[in-house]
């Protein structure tokens, strides 16, 4: 019956979203729903995976119109975990997150990194 549900309900999402704003896909090796989000021109801007009651979980990924990323990210439970990365320019900001929160942020400079090598 859960997966009759499940069904209907990715199917109902599917039609209400026909412009391809986003797809839906129920992964059974990991019983989450993978989602790929995508910009108006056709770019994907979010890649990720929902549990079945909607909270975020496992790794997620932001680009830019461009296809660049921008972002990687980590959920569990709906809870920021881990290490996050963001990409601007020639920074890189490398964010820890304990007990979503945030725990220490360490900024990288390309061109910094560049001069020790």
């Amino acid at each position: 019956m859960k997966n009759i549900v499940l069904i209907a309900l990715i199917f109902c999402s599917a039609l209400a979203f026909a412009q391809q704003d986003r797809t839906l896909t129920h992964n059974k090796k990991t019983n989450l729903i993978d989602v790929v989000y995508y910009h108006d021109n056709g770019q994907i801007s979010q890649t990720g995976s929902y549990t079945l009651d909607g909270k975020l979980q496992g790794d997620w990924f932001s680009y830019d119109h461009d296809g660049n990323k921008i972002a990687a990210a980590k959920y569990n439970k709906g809870e920021k975990t881990g290490k996050w990365f963001f990409w601007e320019g020639n920074v890189l900001k490398e964010v820890d997150y304990s007990k979503n929160k945030i725990a220490n942020v360490v900024e990288w400079n390309k061109t910094n990194i560049a001069a020790r090598d």
